[in-house]
């Protein structure tokens, strides 16, 4: 998850984006005290770290509920290891505690 200091929303860039008002209240409810644009803007910055060449997961393997067996379509890293996992090699998917599907290296739970 992106770390980032609370910029004070007077800084801020206002932006305007139209959202279906199902996908809207989904979010309300999600975000809880937290705010539904507040969610959003978490959601768009782990997008961006996901995507930088800066990525480095911080995944324990405690974090991890169950694997399932899985061939990499296209080049991945290791949530755990950052080892890179080369396309068409024997991976594992792992479920965190958070529902969140991560790659990881068959050595890397050994």
């Amino acid at each position: 998850m992106h770390t980032l200091t609370r910029t004070p929303t007077t800084e801020m860039e206002v932006t305007s984006i139209r959202l279906e008002r199902e996908l809207k209240e989904k979010l309300k409810e999600l975000s809880g005290n937290q705010g539904y644009q507040a969610l959003i803007r978490d959601i768009l910055w782990n997008y961006v770290q996901q995507r930088s060449s800066e990525y480095s997961p911080s995944v324990s393997r405690s974090e991890i509920r169950a694997t399932i067996a899985a061939i990499a379509q296209q080049e991945e890293q290791c949530a755990l290891t950052g080892k890179t996992i080369h396309p068409n090699e024997s991976m594992f998917l792992g479920l965190t505690l958070n529902g969140v599907m991560i790659p990881l290296s068959l050595d890397s739970l050994g």
